[in-house]
């Protein structure tokens, strides 16, 4: 229970902000964002060109649903409730931004967005460790 409330804590954390400057076009490779603040929205807007009205209104939407989520203490996990609320507050902030896109621009964001909900899935249930080498041939296995 303790690794689901720290995998809910480092998911809300990595999804919340987006910085006012947050640029929507595709990054380069090397420029792609690893972790931070509007790491989750970069992704999900990667691909996408937002016209200067459509990242006006992203970058207000997120700023609205940064101010209603629960606040969170590193270290501290999430109540149940808090943590229902965050997810509820993300998923309507995803529609939110779905409906400022044009339909195009829905298609690149839907893929985008299951994308990362199955690469979370799967860190959840422990598929994103790498696998274990096997021994060197003619070496004892470990127990």
């Amino acid at each position: 229970m303790q690794f689901r409330s720290l995998a809910s804590l480092t998911i809300l954390a990595l999804g919340l902000g987006v910085a006012p400057s947050l640029s929507a076009q595709t990054p380069a490779p090397t420029q792609a964002p690893s972790r931070g603040p509007g790491t989750m929205q970069a992704r999900a807007l990667q691909g996408i060109t937002l016209t200067p009205a459509q990242q006006a209104k992203i970058d207000s939407i997120s700023a609205s649903t940064r101010a209603k989520m629960p606040k969170m203490t590193p270290g501290t996990p999430l109540s149940d409730a808090d943590r229902q609320q965050a997810m509820g507050l993300m998923a309507s902030s995803r529609k939110e931004v779905r409906a400022v896109l044009t339909p195009d621009q829905q298609v690149v964001y839907d893929k985008n967005v299951a994308a990362m909900q199955q690469l979370m899935q799967e860190r959840m249930q422990g598929g994103g460790m790498p696998p274990q080498a096997a021994p060197p041939q003619g070496a004892p296995a470990k127990p």
